[in-house]
């Protein structure tokens, strides 16, 4: 089996399969509001007509493409691309600003190349094991680990306590509109039906980041390039010894964004914000973060391209997709007659072992078109901002419209942007909002099941979620990360 599934994934044809694949999630990842979801959910129909092997290779390909990808926007123009590169843009794109472009996206590159083998291995070698740990976390774990991703706004906050409290307060705030998943009734929709279906993070998040950035640049045109300074050359070896000198922060932040990718219903943009959080405690650069530390942009970029090993994980042995890409990728496998779970390891080996060895050739194949593309992509930098805010916008609204096919969403990213806008004349933090949306529904969601599940058992809420093995741990990982994190937080400010 071996030599076949080696012939299969080494095929020509499977190479040039893998390789658009990667392609495509590169420039999906890139266009502000288009992602690996949006990108697998397209090529779906194309695959009907491949084999198994080769439609699936094809759309994990796009999938890890997509991850990276978005890091490439964030970086260029401070508008993430997808929801996981929101906190590469924090320090990609002052680096940007400096003349540190290349060198931005290099360690980004080689950062998400790491993270991405890091993930493939470990679902390679232990997705039996690991499928069966994941089962162990219930509702009260998964609530914790809401909480633990709440815990780095004090990362995200920026100079004031005031105003990051303030975003994240808005973001939470954002995601319990719509049904109640529980009662089915409906919460602040002020009777418009198409708000009852709540907010959808990509306009949101269009509307913060890319066009609040795009309408910033209008009022501030006194430039005719999005930076003033040369964009220095750097070296691909300079960039390598710089990621194997932070080999620690990048085996954590790999570990991270793998664990955090099997846990069902997470994904990759909470295990760049909890590494993003982690990174910021422990660095000792922490007060350059958000100004241009390279720290920042190596954690999260590792972590969420290892979530996408980790997503594959439940997926395949237990049938239970860990993330929107990857349940449309159940999708794919049910059309070709393949249900994910315990028997398709027996099965179809063939196939799902392709699988996985297609992905580390994605990965592959990603840094290396990374790393050859970084002085093209630099470039953005220096066209007139009169060519960029026209195209950006007009990706922008069409990436808003692709979430759900709806004009109602190209209106919500619109009336972001301008609060968007108003954001960055208060300087008011962004992230912390987007990790608010991330993070409440889920939080709400499992908070709810636990009060549900201890009434049922005649059991105390609180000894029912905190007194648990898992619990207990992930508690005292939380007590840790919120006292680091204010500890540095405090520190950076009284630096100032």
């Amino acid at each position: 089996m071996l030599a076949e599934v080696i012939s299969t994934v080494f095929s020509p044809m499977a190479l040039l399969i893998n390789l658009l694949g990667v392609v495509l999630g590169i420039i999906f990842g890139a266009m502000p509001g288009l992602n690996g979801v949006v990108g697998v959910a397209l090529l779906l129909p194309l695959t009907y007509g491949l084999s198994p092997s080769l439609g699936l290779i094809m759309l994990s390909g796009l999938y890890m493409g997509a991850t990276y990808g978005g890091s490439i926007s964030a970086i260029l123009l401070n508008c993430p691309g997808t929801g996981e590169a929101a906190c590469t843009a924090l320090n990609g794109s002052p680096l940007a600003r400096q003349g540190r472009a290349k060198e931005a996206l290099s360690y980004s590159v080689l950062a998400s190349g790491f993270g991405g083998v890091f993930g493939v291995v470990i679902m390679m070698l232990f997705t039996p094991f690991l499928s069966q740990a994941a089962l162990k976390f219930g509702p009260p774990e998964l609530f914790l680990v809401c909480l633990g991703g709440l815990a780095v706004v004090g990362s995200l906050m920026g100079k004031s306590f005031s105003k990051g409290f303030i975003s994240v307060a808005i973001g939470l705030l954002l995601s319990i509109v719509g049904m109640d998943a529980v009662s089915a009734n409906y919460r602040f929709t002020f009777d418009n039906v198409n708000l009852q279906a709540g907010f959808d993070l990509i306009p949101v998040s269009v509307g913060l980041f890319a066009i609040a950035e795009m309408l910033n640049l209008i009022c501030n045109q006194g430039d005719n390039s999005v930076i003033s300074e040369k964009n220095r050359p750097f070296p691909v070896l300079e960039g390598i010894r710089g990621v194997a000198k932070r080999w620690k922060l990048v085996i954590k932040s790999s570990i991270i964004g793998t664990i955090i990718g099997i846990l069902p219903g997470t994904g990759g943009a909470i295990a760049s914000f909890i590494s993003y959080g982690e990174a910021k405690r422990t660095s000792k650069e922490a007060s350059q973060f958000g100004k241009g530390a390279i720290d920042g942009i190596v954690a999260p970029e590792s972590a969420n391209n290892a979530a996408v090993g980790g997503s594959f994980v439940p997926l395949l042995a237990l049938g239970i997709p860990g993330s929107a890409t990857s349940a449309i990728i159940f999708g794919a496998l049910t059309v070709h007659g393949m249900i994910p779970g315990p028997k398709l390891f027996s099965e179809h080996a063939d196939v799902v072992y392709s699988l996985m060895l297609g992905l580390l050739i994605s990965t592959i194949l990603m840094v290396v078109i990374g790393l050859l593309a970084t002085p093209a992509f630099s470039k953005v930098l220096s066209v007139d901002i009169k060519l960029i805010i026209p195209a950006v916008l007009a990706f922008s609204i069409f990436g808003a419209y692709s979430a759900r096919n709806s004009l109602f969403d190209v209106l919500v990213a619109v009336v972001f942007g301008l609060i968007g806008l108003v954001f960055k004349r208060f300087q008011i933090p962004v992230a912390p909002a987007v990790l608010g949306m991330i993070l409440g529904s889920m939080a709400e969601k499992n908070l709810r099941r636990s009060l549900t599940i201890a009434a049922a058992k005649n059991s105390n809420i609180v000894s029912y979620i905190l007194f648990r093995p898992i619990s207990l741990v992930i508690l005292v990982l939380l007590v840790l990360l919120i006292y680091g994190n204010f500890k540095t937080a405090l520190r950076s400010k009284n630096e100032e």
